[in-house]
């Protein structure tokens, strides 16, 4: 697990789930918010944003955080290890509800309310979007890690799981330098 990608509906805890990867991982994260958005809420033109991604491509590990339907195939031919959270539509509205008011590393403002805009998107997800992501990954998986999340927990779980895999690999290589 070198170059990662974390996918899914707005507000399904992809942020989340990515910061919480890179502080296990050691593995340098970039949200693909931060990189669109400008702090007055406009955007950099999709020529920057690709120069931005293949920028982040040629390090030689790396998480990307977001969805950008435009930008996933190009991420998926780049990956080792892709993670998708397919949630239901009702919990990522909430997901994107409860963040209101908090500040965030993946957005340069503070979202006050739900626009209409979003909830559209997160409604529309299930059709608009997922059908061809699990195309994507149908047709990207050979040597890729592919792992769908449902629910919050089976993230956490998964996350839990890898952290004491890191804890022990660190131990091992304490114990095999002599320290």
């Amino acid at each position: 697990m070198k170059k990662v990608i974390v996918i899914g509906c707005p507000g399904s805890g992809k942020t989340t789930f990515a910061e919480k990867l890179h502080r296990i991982t050691g593995l340098p994260l970039y949200y693909l918010d931060a990189i669109w958005h400008k702090p007055d809420q406009s955007h950099i033109t999709r020529e920057d944003f690709d120069a931005r991604m293949s920028d982040i491509f040629a390090t030689p590990a790396w998480i990307i955080d977001g969805n950008y339907n435009r930008t996933i195939e190009m991420r998926l031919q780049q990956c080792d290890t892709v993670f998708l959270f397919d949630l239901p539509t009702a919990l990522c509205i909430q997901g994107a509800t409860e963040r209101l008011g908090k500040g965030r590393y993946d957005l340069p403002w503070v979202e006050k309310e739900l626009s209409e805009e979003l909830k559209r998107s997160i409604e529309e997800f299930p059709r608009s979007s997922l059908p061809r992501i699990y195309e994507l990954l149908e047709r990207y998986q050979d040597g890729r890690r592919v792992t769908v999340f449902h629910s919050r927990e089976a993230a956490d779980a998964y996350l839990q799981a890898i952290a004491s895999n890191f804890q022990m690999e660190g131990s091992e290589n304490k114990t095999h330098s002599g320290e």
